[in-house]
């Protein structure tokens, strides 16, 4: 209950209304305390004390009134401490505590809006500047400043001449005066600059926070489709061969055992690779224990060979023709080149019709390597060219700023052309 009732009053006091009434109470609190005001108006000449008690404590109703509420309508508020102040100098009351409401509202409607602030000092400043000179004038000032006055005979008549203790108390009220609007209105100002200047930078924290989610989708996003690509590579082009493998292993099994353990042997050999290489593209995102998977080489057009022996143990004949001497690619390159005769290989044992053959032809350019890759195979009716293989190499061949064609050959088969550039897309 003590905690709850804490963390209550807390609030209460963070809230903006309660400061500012606290702040009123205070600057009320202070004045009756070391003005006594009372004593001070009370105790002036002329007229009834207590009439003129009754109309300072009436103006001074308005200015607790105006700080209280000085965040809610500042130029308002502003409004009624400054006739709350020009009710107390028309009532021949001295300056108090409580007449810092001016400078306080002041600075409160400069940190809102400057127009209004400065046609509010001008008009505070001007006040001051005729208040000042209309207490030090003799004639048109109250009493008090008459007695400082001193006369020097000049002919017929008397010319009166203002005493410069007067003018000097003048210049220095108004000079005191004027400093603390001025400082008032200029700290107000200055929170306001400062107050903008940090909306700034958090309106650009934002944007860049914004901008920094936006680029981390994005990544996210490109390191799905790259995981999800290489996934496929690898899971198809495995299971093809092992499906394959298996096929022809359970149409020997009866007649040549032999043929059964080699096929058999393929698929064990076949599986393995496919899950080492699946480690290792699993690992390149913390899926796996790295390991050794994680210290495999990218595979590239040297491990073609490689590739060409998986596909001829597999059933289908594939020969590669190689033109011009071979250049240095980039990693990815030389990786996105393999995926795409391995996947366009793939596509020939699941689509292909039995006996088909294959040729992969790798054409070295100067600035780009062509890779061609051929069957003559009739095809299936559900190879229409827009699967998930080929949907894979279109991206990683323009991803690299590359090209690539697929479908039908002019004499039957299905033909995969494609042109990366060597030194990939940002050279």
């Amino acid at each position: 209950m003590t905690t709850r009732l804490g963390a209550t009053l807390r609030d209460r006091v963070r809230r903006p209304a309660w400061q500012d009434t606290a702040l009123a109470a205070g600057l009320l609190g202070v004045c009756v305390v070391v003005d006594n005001p009372d004593a001070v108006v009370g105790g002036m000449a002329g007229g009834s004390s207590e009439g003129r008690i009754l109309l300072w404590w009436a103006a001074t109703a308005l200015a607790v009134a105006g700080v209280a509420f000085r965040r809610r309508r500042p130029p308002p508020m502003l409004a009624l401490c400054a006739l709350s102040a020009v009710t107390h100098v028309a009532g021949d009351a001295p300056v108090m505590i409580i007449d810092l409401g001016v400078p306080i509202l002041l600075y409160t409607v400069a940190t809102r809006r400057r127009a209004a602030s400065l046609a509010a000092l001008a008009g505070l400043l001007l006040f001051a500047a005729g208040w000042s000179l209309y207490f030090a004038h003799p004639v048109l000032g109250p009493p008090d400043a008459a007695q400082a006055v001193t006369t020097a005979p000049a002919g017929p008549g008397q010319n009166m001449t203002i005493s410069r203790s007067v003018w000097s108390d003048a210049w220095h009220d108004l000079a005191v005066l004027g400093s603390v609007l001025i400082a008032s209105w200029a700290t107000g100002s200055g929170a306001r600059s400062r107050r903008a200047y940090l909306d700034e930078l958090h309106a650009h924290a934002r944007d860049l926070a914004r901008e920094r989610d936006q680029q981390a989708a994005l990544a996210v996003a490109a390191e799905r489709g790259r995981i999800s690509r290489e996934l496929h590579d690898v899971v198809a082009h495995g299971l093809s061969v092992m499906v394959i493998q298996a096929q022809g292993g359970a149409a020997a099994l009866d007649n040549r055992p032999a043929d059964t353990r080699t096929a058999l042997a393929a698929v064990v050999r076949t599986g393995r690779d496919s899950l080492a290489e699946m480690r290792r593209v699993l690992a390149t995102v913390g899926e796996v224990d790295e390991g050794d998977a994680a210290w495999q080489p990218q595979p590239g057009l040297a491990q073609l060979p490689s590739l060409l022996d998986q596909v001829r143990r597999a059933g289908t004949p594939v020969r590669l023709h190689v033109d011009g001497p071979p250049a240095a690619l980039q990693s990815t390159v030389d990786l996105s080149a393999y995926r795409v005769v391995q996947e366009a290989l793939t596509n020939t044992m699941k689509h292909a019709t039995a006996g088909a053959k294959a040729d992969v032809v790798l054409s070295y350019r100067d600035a780009e390597v062509c890779i061609e890759v051929r069957d003559d195979g009739r095809g299936s009716a559900d190879n229409d060219g827009r699967g998930n293989g080929l949907r894979g190499m279109h991206e990683r061949v323009r991803l690299l700023g590359g090209r690539l064609t697929a479908g039908p050959g002019p004499s039957g088969g299905f033909v995969v052309r494609a042109a990366l550039p060597i030194q990939g897309q940002d050279a």
